[in-house]
């Protein structure tokens, strides 16, 4: 089966979140570049659509959904690493507001705070399920976080840092799942349907 994997649109940012877990929207920006995922899919088979829970990705689905006349299946695994986290900073933003941070994710490595062993197998355990779910030649659009596909590719990889490709809004990533286990990435952050938007 072939499998899709979209990050979401750029979000707001959330820097008072109020003691609850900050779950931000799209921006006006984030909404357009949802749309423009409908044009990169046109022509291809579309069998079902995943969100993770979280709102950005939610509404990034939101226009494929609608095009195809599908459900969008809701998977809370599929959240990023940053669900819990009272604010919310979209990541562009890091390198002039927390430089430290931002060079701990440019080296390839996730916040200290993350468990990452445990993000990962979260992870691989939801797009398992998901692959498992469309056997043959099914498509499964999932729509989803950087975190989420990176630490899937560098599993698929063999590459242990959890960050190895920098991941644009509304990138495509494109996996092959075979019927005997293998699964091979064909592409990796295809951009060219949002190129002017980011």
């Amino acid at each position: 089966m072939r499998l899709v994997l979209v990050r979401h649109g750029l979000p707001e940012r959330v820097t008072d979140g109020d003691g609850e877990k900050a779950d931000p929207a799209l921006t006006q920006l984030g909404h357009r570049q949802a749309e423009r995922v409908v044009h990169a899919l046109a022509g291809e088979p579309v069998d079902a659509i995943y969100a993770s829970t979280m709102t950005r990705a939610v509404q990034t689905a939101a226009p494929l959904a609608s095009a195809r006349g599908l459900e969008i299946v809701q998977r809370h695994d599929l959240r990023e690493f940053d669900a819990d986290q009272p604010r919310y900073l979209p990541v562009h933003e890091l390198a002039r507001e927390n430089p430290q941070e931002w060079q701990r994710m440019v080296e390839g490595h996730l916040p200290e705070h993350v468990d990452v062993p445990a993000f990962t197998a979260r992870v691989l355990a939801a797009l398992d399920e998901i692959v498992a779910a469309h056997p043959g030649r099914g498509t499964a659009v999932v729509f989803a976080h950087a975190g989420v596909v990176n630490v899937f590719l560098g599993h698929l990889l063999g590459i242990t840092r959890p960050l190895p490709f920098p991941l644009d809004y509304a990138g495509v990533t494109r996996v092959v799942a075979r019927r005997d286990g293998v699964r091979k990435p064909r592409t990796v952050n295809e951009i060219g349907h949002v190129a002017d938007l980011l």
